[in-house]
């Protein structure tokens, strides 16, 4: 029984401090990992491009009549294997395309290594499904060659045509090639020649900046990190190779206190696609909102001449302008703090997204809209 009694005990209290804890234990719904929010200088993917043919098709390769540069570049290839094409000699192609290879290396992409790679066609070729991409060299930004690539396509689409109809799913004229490059050389990276590192914050933050260097000073002792700026913030690594990749392991998992971003909305005038983030506000102010719709019609007139007047038959149109302006009334909005607030005040006004742009920009004018305002 005295057992018993003790075990129940324990279970309440550990209930208690549980329940406690809960009240006293700092949370933060704004903390995110360090990785989620910069990035290691030096440490990103390259872009790979390359200009190579597929082989393989079954006659839906490119018209050499209206795509020479396929049949230029197949005698290319032909020369360099010791096969020269009579002179005056046209070739016609179908069952070959121009294509256009491209990749991202990623950082440590070490010899050996395979890529996925996507596969363009660059002439009229109709479809690359069943194609082969022969060996392709793949260059980057300063002209070296990083990468081969070769190997069958993969097409998600199909399509088929008769008698003047046509149906197609998807895209016939790009795929891409699962592991179809190699790494041939690797891109050299500040990783073991400097002392330091430097993070780059995505948002131009002070604040966040501040918390980084904070953050991992807290963790790595004082002096480890130092803000340099809004968007960058120097790192001291340790001497030992096997060290330093430890210690970025632990700083990628730091949690950091987040700062509340600058008010903005985002706008595409394309869409009518409206974005609103947590920190928008407004004041109070009366809006007025409308419609004005203008319609023409035009109807064609037939204008007859009288019999034996020698006159001759016109056709002229008759046009019809209507203009239509709905009243609308005139709706206070009251100042809000939250963006619920700010979503139920343009909520009252019953316009659409299209119409919410210009009283977006005029209530900025107004001085009632704190926000900035970035049209994309």
């Amino acid at each position: 029984m005295d057992t018993s009694d003790r075990l129940l005990k324990l279970l309440i209290g550990l209930a208690f401090l549980a329940a406690s804890a809960a009240l006293w234990w700092p949370v933060d719904a704004k903390a995110v990992r360090l990785k989620e929010i910069a990035a290691v200088q030096g440490v990103r993917s390259n872009q790979l491009m390359g200009y190579g043919l597929v082989v393989g098709l079954d006659g839906t390769g490119d018209q050499t009549t209206q795509a020479p540069f396929t049949a230029q570049s197949l005698n290319a290839m032909l020369q360099q294997m010791g096969i020269t094409m009579p002179a005056g000699a046209t070739m016609q192609l179908k069952n070959v395309a121009a294509v256009m290879v491209t990749a991202s290396l990623p950082p440590f992409a070490q010899p050996g290594q395979a890529l996925d790679v996507t596969v363009s066609s660059m002439g009229n070729a109709k479809s690359l499904r069943g194609g082969t991409l022969i060996a392709t060299p793949l260059k980057g930004a300063d002209g070296q060659i990083y990468a081969m690539a070769q190997g069958s396509l993969v097409i998600s689409g199909a399509g088929a045509s008769a008698g003047g109809a046509k149906v197609q799913v998807n895209q016939l004229s790009a795929g891409r090639i699962p592991s179809g490059a190699t790494v041939e050389r690797s891109v050299p990276t500040p990783w073991l020649q400097s002392s330091t590192v430097q993070y780059d914050v995505q948002a131009d933050d002070f604040n966040t900046a501040r918390e980084v260097a904070n953050a991992i000073n807290k963790a790595k002792g004082p002096g480890t990190a130092e803000a340099l700026n809004g968007r960058t913030v120097n790192v001291n690594l340790p001497a030992q190779p096997g060290a330093r990749v430890a210690f970025m392991a632990d700083l990628e998992n730091l949690s950091i206190d987040k700062a509340t971003p600058a008010a903005r909305i985002v706008i595409n005038a394309r869409t009518g696609s409206i974005v609103l983030n947590q920190a928008v506000t407004i004041g109070p102010c009366a809006v007025a909102h409308g419609n004005l719709s203008v319609t023409i019609s035009s109807t064609p007139v037939i204008s007859q001449p009288s019999p034996m007047s020698q006159g001759q038959t016109v056709a002229t149109e008759k046009t019809d302008i209507r203009i239509n302006q709905e009243p609308g009334a005139l709706i206070q909005m009251p100042a809000g703090t939250k963006l619920t607030d700010v979503v139920k005040a343009l909520n009252s006004l019953g316009a659409n997204p299209q119409d919410l742009l210009a009283i977006l920009q005029a209530m900025k004018a107004a001085g009632a809209l704190q926000a900035e305002l970035e049209v994309i």
